[in-house]
């Protein structure tokens, strides 16, 4: 005795359910990709042969108008004076248990020396560990390498 299939299978494959999870792999990618940079500044960073692997979890700006950001972690850069900025640097080093807080300060091009030394200084009275930031000099201007 032969036994009969009920369900029939269907030649035809339904492609709606594969274009609903394209367009929600593009959304997601599309949202996500908004994250990358939240935080930009335009500041050009003055250029620099050697570089160092440290990462700093607190930033300081200046931009070409002298205007001081700061920032702890990944948020927003808040714009403050100097004696906010003092006091900011403060909080970061009671914060910092370990001795490796290092804070980079990102001064564009453009920044007097002035501006850039008085934020250094805030640094150093308070026994902060300051990097200028710099962006990677071309190939070409750096210095050759001595052969020994």
């Amino acid at each position: 005795m032969a036994l009969k299939r009920q369900n029939t299978m269907m030649a035809a494959f339904s492609m709606a359910s594969m274009t609903d999870v394209i367009f929600l792999l593009l959304i997601f990618f599309m949202v996500t990709s908004t994250f990358v940079f939240p935080t930009a500044l335009e500041v050009n960073l003055p250029e620099s042969s050697k570089q160092t692997a440290l990462k700093p979890s607190t930033r300081v700006y200046i931009d070409k108008e002298g205007v001081i950001y700061a920032t702890a972690d990944q948020s927003e850069p808040v714009a403050m004076d100097e004696k906010s900025l003092l006091d900011f640097l403060r909080g970061q080093a009671a914060a910092a248990a370990d001795g490796d807080n290092y804070i980079a300060v990102y001064a564009d091009e453009e920044v007097t020396y002035g501006a850039l030394v008085r934020v250094l200084d805030l640094g150093a009275q308070n026994n902060l560990k300051m990097v200028l930031a710099t962006k990677p000099a071309p190939a070409s201007a750096r210095p050759a390498a001595q052969e020994q």
